[in-house]
């Protein structure tokens, strides 16, 4: 009978040992879990952005996020004069990640792409063509398009590298370059002037409800 109890009792410590170490292992999985899932889409886990590689990852991520229509938006139209203009913002539960501002005037457009954290811009990409006669007849003319892209990463309110490149495109010709193409030429002291100027009129005027003469 005492046989019994001691193998009764070494049997429910046994199991009970088992169990605790069970729960400990679980505890283990929970933690090792937390620690290995992706990211969150929040903006300051995810990337520092004070780098040109962690600017690239983080405006990839916002472009993917476009192109599967993930974001919020709201636009307006102006116009001011002969210059016609669209802007749209882009959020996400509530926080603006891009401004897309186009506008035009004759023989010239532009359109810029504006990435947003914070409140401030961390890249800015610009697309300008400015479009003329090329030659041709007079039942149909020949036209070309001369663009200019600029692409700006900007830490603490800083530009740290700014990329240009250009190209044209003709409506006589069929193989036309293509911008992924074309190497990018790096723009020495480059200023940010005149893109944050349009950054704050286009941050002044994001509450609007309706269209607006001039930004």
């Amino acid at each position: 009978m005492k046989n019994l109890l001691l193998i009764s009792c070494l049997v429910l410590f046994v199991s009970c040992k088992k169990e605790i170490k069970q729960k400990t292992h679980e505890h283990f999985t929970v933690t090792d879990s937390l620690n290995t899932e992706k990211p969150s889409d929040s903006l300051s886990l995810r990337n520092n952005l004070g780098s040109v590689d962690n600017i690239k990852r983080e405006y990839n991520i916002v472009n993917s996020q476009l192109l599967a229509k993930k974001l919020d938006s709201v636009k307006f139209d102006y116009q001011c004069e002969e210059r016609t203009g669209n802007v749209v913002y882009y959020s996400e539960k509530g926080v603006l990640k891009m401004i897309k501002h186009f506008n035009a005037d004759s023989h010239y457009s532009t359109v810029e792409n504006y990435f947003v954290n914070n409140g401030k811009p961390y890249f800015i990409f610009k697309d300008e063509t400015l479009w003329s006669f090329d030659g041709g007849t007079p039942e149909k003319s020949e036209t070309k398009d001369d663009i200019t892209e600029k692409r700006f990463y900007i830490v603490d309110d800083r530009p740290i590298q700014c990329l240009e490149k250009k190209y044209t495109l003709k409506s006589s010709i069929k193989n036309n370059p293509k911008s992924e193409n074309v190497l990018s030429k790096e723009i020495k002291n480059c200023s940010i002037d005149e893109v944050q100027k349009t950054f704050n009129l286009l941050m002044k005027n994001k509450d609007s409800k309706r269209d607006i003469k001039c930004l």
